[in-house]
């Protein structure tokens, strides 16, 4: 952490958000698992602690705080082994829609309440048939008078069960060039035509209550327009950045989380009277990881650093995306593997963090698909 610029301040934000996840979090992480879902009352407790949407203006009802303080919040959520409950994808990647495109009317109506933990949000793009290609969707908006229609489903969507306000990506049908038909709209949760399906059972992030929607004949007014019409692919482009750069802290962050932990297990646990730690091959793996972890959280400083600043890093964040997350993959791999038959008791972390951490090499854009975009970077 020397490599950012921490103050006095955000070093007091730390001390107490890591008082409050101690108190507030960690203590429910294994019922909030057989749960399937978090409590809407957690996200209103971390509103009126001032841990959600830290960088809103105080005349939407936020802090006005910088980005550093967002991430201090991502790396003590990664510290908590519950990964359900996922705010930075609310308050770093949702909200700034709303934010950033958002006309006064809609700012005010909304962003006070997603800092406050009173409205949840979502954003709906993936489809049954159309994952990282947006411009595959087969969602459609039509206008009819002073009303907008929408028609199709989502799936994979975080929040789906808990949303109050979804972002959702559909198409016009009537333009022909997919990037172009592609806009953004408000759908709030009580809307008639909107339901929310079942949530998905899957493999990790068992508290993370990810699901279906579905929109038929959902009709919202045309008030509910995020930005402009026909713009929405290029918005959507325009926020990747700091997605992608929040999925890296993200990442980094559980890497640095699941080595510390396992590096306490291999100190205190005896094999043969002697610690895991003091068998070479062991000490090697941990060594190895240790290096590597270190050289991401350099490189996720360094684009932490530049985001800040206003620079162009859609390459550099396509390359910590995909880099990072493969990384925090292996690092949960290996860990693993140096918990021995141990690693088959629930009673051990890692192997909550083993699960829900595989997802990250596919979300916010899989790491193929970042690969693709270094690619075009290189002119290949």
């Amino acid at each position: 952490m020397e490599n950012l610029n921490y103050t006095a301040a955000h070093n007091a934000f730390r001390d107490q958000i890591r008082k409050f996840l101690k108190s507030e979090v960690i203590p429910y992480a294994n019922q909030w698992e057989k749960d399937k879902i978090t409590p809407r009352e957690i996200w209103r407790k971390m509103g009126k602690n001032g841990f959600l949407c830290p960088t809103i203006p105080k005349e939407y009802g936020g802090q006005g705080l910088d980005f550093l303080y967002s991430v201090i919040i991502a790396q003590e959520m990664a510290k908590t082994n519950e990964s359900g409950l996922i705010t930075p994808l609310h308050s770093d990647i949702i909200v700034p829609y709303v934010s950033a495109y958002g006309s006064e009317e809609q700012k005010k109506k909304y962003l006070p309440g997603c800092v406050s933990g009173d409205i949840i949000m979502a954003v709906a793009m993936t489809e049954p048939d159309a994952g990282s290609d947006l411009a595959g969707m087969t969602t459609t908006a039509v206008e009819e008078g002073d009303e907008i229609i929408l028609n199709g489903s989502k799936t994979f969507i975080s929040n789906g069960i808990n949303c109050d306000l979804a972002v959702v990506a559909a198409k016009d049908p009537a333009v022909e060039n997919p990037h172009k038909a592609i806009s953004l709209y408000l759908v709030e949760k009580d809307t008639k035509g909107f339901q929310k399906g079942n949530k998905l059972n899957k493999m990790g992030m068992h508290s993370q209550d990810t699901a279906e929607l579905f929109f038929t004949k959902c009709r919202i007014p045309k008030a509910n327009l995020l930005g402009k019409k026909g713009e929405g692919f290029i918005m959507l482009m325009s926020k990747l950045q700091q997605e992608r750069l929040v999925t890296a802290i993200m990442g980094i962050s559980a890497a640095e989380h699941i080595l510390a932990q396992t590096l306490l297990y291999c100190k205190n646990t005896l094999i043969c009277g002697k610690p895991i730690s003091k068998s070479q091959v062991n000490q090697f793996s941990l060594a190895e990881m240790a290096t590597e972890v270190k050289i991401g959280r350099v490189f996720v400083d360094k684009l932490i650093s530049d985001h800040m600043e206003g620079l162009n890093i859609m390459k550099e964040t396509s390359m910590a995306k995909y880099w990072i997350t493969d990384l925090t993959k292996k690092v949960s791999n290996q860990c693993l593997d140096l918990y021995g038959q141990f690693a088959t008791l629930e009673k051990y972390p890692i192997i909550r963090n083993w699960r829900d951490t595989r997802v990250m090499t596919i979300f916010a854009g899989t790491n193929e698909i970042m690969k693709g975009i270094i690619a075009k970077s290189m002119g290949l």
